[in-house]
């Protein structure tokens, strides 16, 4: 691994049907539960598509947040809205469509510093937005109880 690459992990253990204990490996964050929704699951907690809108809209507001500061501007609470439009794909599976995030300064504009600037480079700084943009590599691998990896479809 190069210096400029990061790598994290995070560990999923089931609880009951589709409801999940997420713990962030190496660090102190407390774990989440996540769950799909009902009728599937028990809303126990943000199902991912809820947290991959979540993972965005927060991060453009850090991302926001971050290039108002460069420019020595100590703006007042930022907001996010974000809206996950999900539809299904050719092969009638939900597949997300859309994510619009609307975010929202404190501040009026004539007060911001360089405010031309934070907004031609604040989504440049998103991690989460310009990833999803481009898409992500996924690889996957399954074990079985023994230990075995199995083959995938994918894989073969």
């Amino acid at each position: 691994m190069s210096e400029a690459e990061q790598t994290f992990g995070i560990t999923l253990e089931q609880v009951s049907d589709y409801e999940f204990r997420v713990r962030f490996d190496d660090t102190a964050i407390p774990d989440l539960i996540t769950d799909e929704t009902s009728p599937l699951g028990r809303d126990a907690g943000p199902n991912p598509s809820r947290l991959i809108a979540a993972g965005v809209a927060n991060c453009l507001a850090a991302s926001l947040l971050f290039a108002l500061r460069k420019y020595k501007n100590t703006p007042g609470a930022i907001g996010a809205k974000s809206t996950l439009t999900m539809a299904r794909n050719e092969h009638g599976r939900l597949r997300i469509k859309h994510i619009g995030v609307d975010l929202q300064l404190a501040d009026k504009a004539e007060v911001l510093e360089h405010l031309d600037r934070v907004l031609a480079q604040f989504e440049d700084f998103c991690i989460v937005t310009q990833s999803v943009r481009q898409g992500i590599a996924v690889d996957v691998s399954l074990r079985d109880g023994d230990g075995t990896l199995l083959t995938l479809p994918s894989q073969a």
